[in-house]
């Protein structure tokens, strides 16, 4: 791990950030889903009302051809329980593949639990696709609990069409 840094992103970074998630998307298949740009990123996390925050791994040492490249990257925000207050939601945890294996996902990840223990959060959150088991045995060997199996909740959305829908009838 010492040839990474685990750091807070900074508005430089939005457009590798977004390399990075464009390899999530198609890692999840669904790389047609993706609506947003670098400057989407810098407006929403660094303008005047930030919307989430995020941790980047860049690669670093003396002479690696691959210096100054984001590898990972996690991004969350605070929330809100009214059952249990403040919490956490990751949205994304992110390692490219050449770099996986190494504990950075796990760094991340860990670094914003304390992050989210230090801002008193009760609870951090976040989702996974049924299929990627290798993360959901991840998970559960940290201690997280599948509230699918566990609780029988269900997540639902609205999409930007059907919200506004909804809004104006």
């Amino acid at each position: 791990m010492d040839l990474v840094t685990i750091r807070d992103a900074t508005n430089n970074d939005c457009d590798q950030i977004m390399g990075l998630v464009q390899e999530l998307a198609e890692f999840e298949k669904l790389s047609d889903q993706v609506k947003i740009n670098g400057d989407v990123l810098r407006r929403d996390g660094f303008g005047n009302e930030q919307f989430f925050r995020c941790k980047v791994a860049e690669v670093t040492g003396a002479g690696n051809s691959e210096g100054g490249k984001l590898v990972a990257y996690g991004l969350y925000f605070f929330t809100y329980s009214t059952f249990e207050g403040r919490m956490v939601y990751l949205e994304d945890l992110y390692v490219t593949p050449s770099w996986r294996g190494k504990g950075i996902g796990t760094k991340i990840w860990k670094d914003i639990a304390k992050i989210a223990v230090e801002k008193d959060c009760q609870r951090m959150q976040w989702t996974v696709l049924n299929w990627n088991q290798s993360a959901i045995e991840l998970y559960k060997n940290r201690g997280a609990v599948d509230l699918t199996l566990a609780e029988k909740w269900h997540i639902f959305r609205m999409r930007r069409r059907e919200l506004e829908a909804f809004a104006n009838a």
